[in-house]
């Protein structure tokens, strides 16, 4: 599975995209077919300042994700969980 991140207005370190592959590389254990993981990552001017969007492209469909969080780390967190849940879900429909 390929992951693609795009960070909008500064660059992402390398232990950032390290722990972003670490932890939506597990995603394809729940639903086999994932052709590949798009992350945006961007600043806000709000409170939760870190945005993490999540589209993750399987066949025929595509699962989308978005979190804000004080952290990249806890808003990808949060997305690979709701993620995990959604593919579980979308998979049991789709092979029933």
């Amino acid at each position: 599975m390929e992951i693609k991140v795009q960070s909008i207005k500064f660059d992402a370190d390398q232990k950032l995209l390290e722990f972003i592959d670490k932890k939506l590389g597990k995603l394809d254990k729940f639903y086999e077919d994932v052709i590949r993981c798009e992350v945006t990552l961007s600043l806000l001017a709000e409170y939760n300042n870190k945005n993490a969007l999540v589209r993750v492209l399987i066949p025929g469909s595509e699962v989308v994700v978005e979190r804000n969080a004080d952290s990249f780390e806890d808003a990808i967190v949060d997305c690979a969980s709701i993620l995990k849940d959604k593919l579980v879900s979308v998979k049991e429909k789709r092979f029933k």
